[in-house]
C-alpha cells in the first residue's frame, strides 16, 4: 500500500525529503544554540573573572546547556489570568518560525545548501522583519505594562536598524550584480572580500545587525533594570525558551551572513587553499560569534533615545554615503 502510494504520488516522496532536511536543520541549528549559550557563559566568566559552568558536564560544563533546557521543558506554563490567551499563545511561535525559515537560504559551503534562492538577501530581510510582529504580540497579548513598552521598543529598534542594515549591504549588491549569496561570494573569489572593498558597510551592517539581535548594547527591549524582561516578562518554560531559541538562530543567521557577504564565506587565505571551505566558513563564522559575545562583555546598555538616534541619524546617512561612494567607485574605476 505504500509502496503504491508512493509510486502514483511522486510529491509525498519529496515531501518526505524536505521534511527530513529540515528536521536536519533543526538539529543543527539546535545543537549551535546550545553550544553557543554554553560558549557566551564561558567566554563571560573569563572576561569577568568568573569560572563559568563548571560542575554539569565536567570542569568545562558541557552539559549546562542540556541541563539548562531540560529544566525549561519541566517548569510549569502559566498564562495570566487577563491576557489574550489566543495571541499570547502563538506569539512565540511568530518570532521563532522566521528565523528558522531564514537558515535554509544560507550556504554553509558552496555544496552546502537547502535553498539556492536568486534574492537569498532579499528574502532573509523579509522573513527576518515578520518576528517584529511576533515580538509586539507578546507585549500586547500579556496584559502587562513593561512588556507592552518592551515589545514597542523592539517593534522602533528593529525596524529602524532594518534600514541601515539594508542600505549598506547595497554596496555589496552594487559591485557583485546579485542578491544570491552564492555568487556574492564568488564575486569575492574574483575580486577579494568585500570587507576590503567596503569597510564602511561592514562597520554598518555589524552594529546595525548587533540591534537587530537585540543584544548588548542595544537590548533595550529586555533591559532588566527597567522593563524586568521586557515582551517577555510574563513567559514562561517551553513559551520563554521559544523567545531565547529565536535570539540565537538570528546570531547563527547575522553571523553566516556576515561571513558570506564580507568576509569571503568558505574561501581560503591565499596559500591555504589545502584546508577545507567549511573549515574556513567555521573559523571567520566562529569570530563573528565571538566579537558578539565580546561586545557583551564590554558594552555598557544606552538609553533609548540615543538608540534611535544612533540609527536614523548616524547610521543611515553614513550607509547612503557610502552608497553614493560605491556607485562612483564602480562607475569609474571598472574594477567589477
Amino acid at each position: 500500500m505504500v509502496d503504491k502510494l508512493l509510486g502514483s504520488s511522486p510529491g509525498i516522496v519529496n515531501f518526505g525529503i524536505f521534511f527530513g532536511l529540515a528536521v536536519l536543520l533543526l538539529f543543527v541549528i539546535l545543537g549551535f544554540v546550545t553550544m553557543a549559550i554554553l560558549a557566551e557563559r564561558k567566554v563571560l566568566g573569563f572576561m569577568q573573572g568568573r569560572y563559568g559552568p563548571n560542575y554539569v558536564g565536567g570542569k568545562w560544563g558541557l552539559l549546562q546547556s542540556v541541563a539548562d533546557v531540560l529544566k525549561l521543558l519541566v517548569k510549569e506554563d502559566l498564562i495570566p489570568k487577563a491576557a489574550d490567551r489566543p495571541l499570547f499563545i502563538i506569539a512565540p511561535v511568530i518570532a521563532f518560525a522566521p528565523s528558522f525559515t531564514v537558515m535554509a537560504t544560507i550556504p554553509l559551503t558552496d555544496r552546502l545548501q537547502f535553498a539556492d534562492l536568486n534574492i537569498g538577501i532579499l528574502y532573509y530581510v523579509a522573513i527576518s522583519g515578520l518576528t517584529i510582529i511576533g515580538m509586539l504580540m507578546a507585549g500586547w497579548a500579556s496584559n502587562n505594562k513593561y512588556s507592552l513598552l518592551g515589545g514597542m521598543r523592539a517593534a522602533a529598534q528593529m525596524i529602524s536598524y532594518e534600514i541601515p542594515l539594508v542600505m549598506s549591504v547595497l554596496g555589496v549588491i552594487l559591485l557583485s550584480g546579485s542578491l544570491n549569496l552564492n555568487q556574492i561570494v564568488e564575486t569575492q573569489s574574483n575580486h577579494g572580500w568585500f570587507i576590503l572593498w567596503q569597510p564602511i558597510a561592514f562597520i554598518v551592517f555589524f552594529i546595525a545587525a548587533t540591534a537587530e539581535l537585540n543584544r548588548v548594547p542595544f537590548d533595550l527591549a529586555e533591559a532588566e533594570n527597567e522593563l524586568v524582561a521586557g515582551f517577555h516578562t510574563e513567559y514562561s518554560g517551553f513559551r520563554w525558551a521559544m523567545f531565547m531559541l529565536a535570539e540565537y538562530v538570528y546570531m547563527f543567521a547575522m553571523a553566516a551572513l556576515i561571513t558570506l557577504i564580507f568576509l569571503g564565506g568558505w574561501l581560503p587565505l591565499p596559500f591555504l587553499e589545502f584546508i577545507p571551505g567549511a573549515v574556513w566558513f567555521s573559523l571567520k563564522f566562529s569570530l563573528v560569534v565571538f566579537i558578539l559575545i565580546w561586545f557583551r562583555a564590554t558594552f555598557p546598555r544606552i538609553r533609548a533615545d540615543q538608540l534611535m538616534e544612533f540609527a536614523w541619524k548616524v547610521l543611515l546617512p553614513i550607509a547612503l554615503a557610502n552608497i553614493f561612494l560605491t556607485a562612483l567607485i564602480k562607475e569609474f574605476l571598472n574594477v567589477f
